[in-house]
């Protein structure tokens, strides 16, 4: 695939930002506070998510459960969760200067495009539109609207065992020639992100969360964020050339190593 087919290359950018969106861009991850407070709850879908960590069961067929497991009309979860989630308070800080610097931002995300968008255009107002988002979507079930009672369910952006296989997206700006190839960002927090996290040039994985374990047990080079105000640091640094991307990948094992990643040997945060 040439630049020109590539949606975020059409400014010919030398530098683009991959972000998960829920609990990267957001401080709760919306999909999770559904299941917790209006699905099957919290034990049930940490399970999910320890059983996927653990290759037990697919990312695909445990966000499958968690969706099914919230039988709200889809608009009422759509209001419930503008009125619930919040930004990183730093996000549109890095967002702005990303944007007069053109650096695009693009959201790869396993939640739905409806949901998130909501989100985004509630808390970053008009420029949201600027955000590109590659993500899972929402379809009626036979012979109902989305807005019944029990009336949606996902449908999935891919046929992969993620259901959104994020390195799908990834891999052709990976594969541009050198000459037109931009240095490639992504930030992650969890379980969705494991198909990402091995197709960027710096992985910025969530102090705390899952992600780390998983670059940790897989040999990812990785750097630890705590918010978008370290993040947009680490990235200025590296755009102003003080800092190379090659130096900021080792961070994270070291930080790891140091007990400063938020997980511990075992796993846990």
């Amino acid at each position: 695939m040439s630049a020109s087919e590539l949606p975020a290359m059409k400014t010919r950018p030398k530098f683009i930002f991959f972000t998960d969106f829920d609990g990267t861009i957001t401080l709760k991850d919306s999909n999770d506070f559904m299941t917790d407070n209006i699905g099957y709850g919290y034990e049930k879908r940490r399970q999910g998510n320890l059983d996927t960590l653990h290759e037990k069961i697919t990312f695909r067929d445990s966000f499958k459960g968690m969706m099914d497991s919230v039988s709200k009309p889809y608009d009422q979860c759509i209001q419930y969760l503008v009125e619930n989630i919040k930004l990183d308070p730093y996000f549109n800080d890095f967002f702005q200067w990303a944007l007069k610097n053109n650096i695009p931002v693009v959201v790869l995300s396993s939640g739905m495009e409806p949901i998130i968008r909501a989100i985004l255009k509630n808390l970053v107002g008009p420029d949201h539109e600027h955000i590109d988002i590659v993500s899972n979507n929402v379809k009626p079930r036979p012979g109902k609207s989305i807005n019944d009672e029990g009336g949606w369910e996902l449908e999935f952006h891919d046929d992969s065992g993620f259901g959104h296989d994020k390195s799908l997206t990834l891999r052709p700006y990976a594969q541009l020639p050198a000459a037109e190839r931009p240095t490639m960002f992504y930030a992650g927090d969890g379980v969705s992100d494991l198909s990402a996290a091995k197709e960027t040039d710096l992985l910025f994985a969530k102090k705390g969360h899952d992600l780390i374990s998983f670059c940790v047990k897989e040999d990812i080079p990785f750097t630890v964020f705590e918010d978008w105000s370290s993040i947009m640091s680490k990235v200025q640094e590296i755009v102003a050339g003080t800092t190379s991307v090659k130096d900021a990948a080792k961070e994270g094992f070291e930080q790891y190593k140091a007990g400063e990643a938020g997980v511990s040997a075992n796993g846990k945060a």
